[in-house]
C-alpha cells in the first residue's frame, strides 16, 4: 500500500478512494472565469483541480481562487521557483513541480521548506517529453526505466532537504511505456501515484488511450489519483475519469448504463435512446444499473441484472424493473417513464 498524503481535505494514497483530478484551461489571472470552471468541474465529480501558474499575475490570483474554490487547488509550476513560493503563501493545497527545471538546489530547498512549513505536498511530475538529456543518452531515448530513474533523482533532491510529502507521476503519450513506468515505480517505492496518459488527444482517442492506460493500471491495483488529459472541455475529462473508474470496478457511485449493440432485429431508434438516457443519467447519483435494449423479446431477460430499463419494439417499447415487465409504452414516452421509475428507486 502506498503512503498517504493530503491535498487539502482529500486523502491520496494509503487506501483512500482514487481521486479524480482535472486542470482549468482559463487564464488563471481571470479569477471569475477560473472559478466558474472549477465549479463546473466540481459539479461533474472532480475531487482536485490544478491551475497553471506561468507568471506572477497568475500567482497573485491563487489567493482569491483558493478562497472561493469548492475543490483543493494544485498549482502547476515550471522554471520559476518564485511562482511556487508566491502560490504557497497564497494558500495552494499542493505544488506540482519538476525539481530539475527550477534552478539550483537552493531554490529547490526554498520550495521544499515553504511546503513543509505549511504542510503542503509536492507532486514530482516526470514527463516523457521533457526528460534530462543525460538520462536520454543513458537509456537511448525515453524509456520506463529512465522515467523511474528521473523520478528518484528528484525524490533524492527533495529528501536532501528533509521533504518526503511526495506524490509521483510518470506520464508519456505512449500508453505501454506509461503503464510500464508506473508498474516499475510501484514495485520499488510506496509513494502515492498520480496516473494518466499525457497528451492523450481529442475526446474520442484521448478517452480510449486513457481507458487502456489508466484503466489497465487501476485493474492491476496501481494508482491513487488520476487525470484524463483531453483536448476538450475539462469537464469531459471528469466524465471520462468517472467512466473509467466504473469500468475498472473501482467506484460504484452514480448510475451505470448498459445497452445492447444494434442488430437486424432492432426496430427502434436505439442509438438515440441510449444517447438520451446516458446524458440524463449524468444527473443521477444513485448507484444503479440502467439498461437500454433493442429487442422486446430478449431485452428484459438479457438485462435482468439491471435495476431498470427499457426495451424497444416497432414504434413502442417495454419498461421493466429487475427483468420484470411493468408496462408497454409508445417510443416517445419511454425515456420519461424510465426516469420516473428511477426516481422511485
Amino acid at each position: 500500500m502506498t503512503k498517504q498524503i493530503h491535498v487539502g481535505k482529500v486523502p491520496v494514497g494509503g487506501g483512500a478512494p482514487v481521486s479524480i483530478q482535472s486542470m482549468t484551461n482559463t487564464r488563471t489571472d481571470d479569477v471569475e472565469a477560473t472559478l466558474a470552471q472549477i465549479r463546473a468541474l466540481a459539479a461533474a465529480g472532480c475531487d482536485i483541480v490544478r491551475v497553471a501558474v506561468p507568471d506572477m499575475a497568475a500567482a497573485h490570483a491563487v489567493a482569491k481562487i483558493k478562497e472561493n474554490s469548492p475543490l483543493p487547488v494544485v498549482v502547476d509550476i515550471h522554471f520559476d521557483y518564485k511562482l511556487a513560493l508566491e502560490s504557497i503563501a497564497a494558500g495552494a493545497d499542493k505544488v506540482r513541480i519538476n525539481p530539475g527545471n527550477i534552478g539550483d538546489e537552493s531554490r529547490v530547498k526554498a520550495v521544499a521548506d515553504a511546503c513543509r512549513q505549511r504542510g503542503i505536498p509536492i507532486r514530482i511530475g516526470v514527463n516523457g517529453g521533457s526528460m534530462d538529456k543525460a538520462l536520454l543518452a543513458k537509456y537511448g531515448g525515453v524509456t520506463p526505466e529512465g522515467m523511474v530513474e528521473s523520478a528518484f533523482q528528484h525524490i533524492r533532491l527533495l529528501n536532501k532537504y528533509d521533504f518526503d510529502d511526495i506524490c509521483i507521476s510518470l506520464k508519456s503519450s505512449n500508453v505501454p511505456r506509461t503503464m510500464k513506468a508506473y508498474q516499475l515505480m510501484s514495485e520499488v517505492s510506496n509513494y502515492p501515484l498520480h496516473i494518466g496518459v499525457t497528451e492523450a488527444g481529442t475526446k474520442r482517442m484521448g478517452t480510449l488511450k486513457s481507458a487502456v492506460g489508466i484503466g489497465g493500471l487501476l485493474a492491476l491495483g496501481i494508482g491513487d489519483t488520476m487525470r484524463v488529459s483531453l483536448s476538450d472541455d475539462p469537464v469531459e475529462e471528469v466524465y471520462a475519469a468517472r467512466d473509467i473508474l466504473k469500468a475498472a470496478g473501482i467506484r460504484r457511485e452514480g448510475a451505470e448504463l448498459v445497452s445492447c449493440p444494434t442488430c437486424g432485429r432492432t426496430r427502434i431508434d436505439l442509438i438515440s435512446l441510449a444517447g438520451e438516457v446516458e446524458e440524463r443519467l449524468k444527473a443521477v447519483d444513485k448507484p444503479i444499473t440502467v439498461a437500454v435494449m433493442g429487442c422486446v423479446v430478449n431485452g428484459p431477460g438479457e438485462a435482468s441484472a439491471a435495476d431498470c430499463g427499457i426495451a424497444g419494439g416497432v414504434g413502442e417499447g417495454l419498461l421493466f424493473k429487475k427483468g420484470q415487465i411493468i408496462k408497454k409504452l409508445p417510443q416517445d414516452q419511454l425515456v420519461d417513464a424510465l426516469f420516473e421509475l428511477i426516481d422511485t428507486l
